[in-house]
């Protein structure tokens, strides 16, 4: 922090107190710190309660203002997109007003629809904005008017923009500014490092932990356990909640576990807290998401547990599995794909010893105090270069 005696007053924009990952993320990177000068403000919730965000430590208080931010925008019809667009335009003016707005020495967007209406807010501000892109900017990620907004509005307002994967950066670089300061910091996945435990003698135990959400490939997962292990005694776990309105979609779930007659060997776990407990049981980790995850946390926390990893081959996940060495890729969206690795994996226990044994020791795996400190130092560097252009 060259010619700064103290640590930059640092305004996280946030829409929503559903525990999403980038909510996840966001309170573990600031609880991983106790030097943060921070404020999180929130759109108001349609709830009362903090959600998430109740665990946020003392140097970094929850504040909200606005209006609530109704999910399922990227999807939603005429009448409702124009019903969002008057909350983006209501909550932007909300926190361009708002005390702690005015007085940050930088605002950073924590998820695209606070992007979307801080971006509108710091138009008429100076502060510089940064924004944190977790999703691809594509209309298949975020629905094409989210995009649009990404794309004509956001990104090119940002004074600096981290991205969770190359490849999530590389979908919005096209609509940075030149000279834009630019990073790639994994998000804070809640990660410990140590050696790989023991998971018995026991039946093979394979799990998915993510939301509950069709894209998520929980259905995919499911089918190819089916077709992998018809009988026998292994066993799947689907460890998430069931958030924006999924709630049917689990039970989608389990009435498909009944009529691919597994239901007796399938588990939804729901949301779950100890999430090293779960991973310390499960020999097989799966990220099965049918579209490109921009990174996906689980893989993180998937190699960091020393689980034999599966994910999609494509998207962010490529980019920390390299397949047959610390990991398995599958084809994307196929199903006989899929439960070839999983029977594969589940027939040959040394194969799964060695790739959990890589799992652990893939390079460049952070814990979450080391990305709050890679953040912490991009927006200093965000910072120098919004008043060096402004004094030059």
């Amino acid at each position: 922090m060259a010619d700064r005696e103290r640590r930059l007053r640092t305004l996280f924009l946030n829409h929503t107190t559903v525990p999403g990952g980038a909510e996840f993320a966001l309170v573990r990177m600031l609880r991983a710190d106790t030097d943060w000068n921070a404020v999180v403000l929130l759109a108001r919730p349609g709830s009362s309660g903090d959600g998430v965000f109740a665990d946020l430590p003392p140097n970094a208080p929850l504040m909200r203002n606005g209006v609530t931010q109704r999910f399922g925008a990227s999807s939603a019809g005429r009448l409702a997109q124009a019903d969002n667009a008057t909350r983006l335009a209501a909550q932007a003016a909300a926190t361009r007003i708002h005390r702690a707005f005015r007085t940050a020495d930088v605002v950073v967007a924590n998820t695209t629809r606070a992007a979307a209406y801080g971006a509108l807010a710091a138009r008429t501000s100076r502060t510089p904005f940064v924004v944190h892109v977790r999703d691809l900017v594509e209309a298949e990620a975020i629905g094409g008017m989210g995009a649009a907004i990404m794309q004509r509005i956001v990104l090119p307002r940002a004074d600096g923009v981290v991205a969770d994967t190359e490849r999530a950066l590389a979908s919005a670089l096209p609509f940075v500014r030149p000279g834009t300061p630019v990073s790639v910091i994994p998000s804070a996945s809640g990660i410990s490092r140590g050696p790989v435990r023991d998971r018995g003698d026991g039946p093979v135990v394979l799990g998915m932990l993510a939301r509950i959400d069709p894209w998520k490939g929980q259905e995919l997962l499911l089918d190819a356990f089916a077709r992998a292990f018809p009988d026998g005694d292994e066993r799947l776990e689907f460890a998430g909640g069931a958030p924006f309105g999924h709630e049917d979609y689990a039970e989608h779930l389990r009435r498909r576990a009944a009529d691919l007659g597994v239901s007796n060997r399938v588990e939804l776990l729901g949301h779950v807290d100890d999430v090293d407990a779960v991973l310390a049981r499960w020999h097989i980790a799966v990220q099965a998401s049918t579209r490109p995850e921009p990174l996906g946390q689980n893989v993180l926390q998937y190699l960091a547990a020393g689980c034999a990893t599966v994910v999609a081959d494509e998207g962010g996940p490529t980019e920390w599995v390299d397949d047959g060495v610390n990991g398995r890729r599958f084809a994307p969206r196929d199903v006989e794909a899929l439960a070839s690795v999983l029977g594969e994996l589940g027939a040959d226990d040394a194969q799964r010893g060695a790739l959990a044994r890589a799992a652990a020791e893939t390079e460049g795996l952070r814990t979450d105090a080391e990305i709050a400190a890679e953040h912490a130092a991009f927006y200093e560097d965000v910072w120098s270069a919004v008043h060096r252009s402004v004094t030059s």
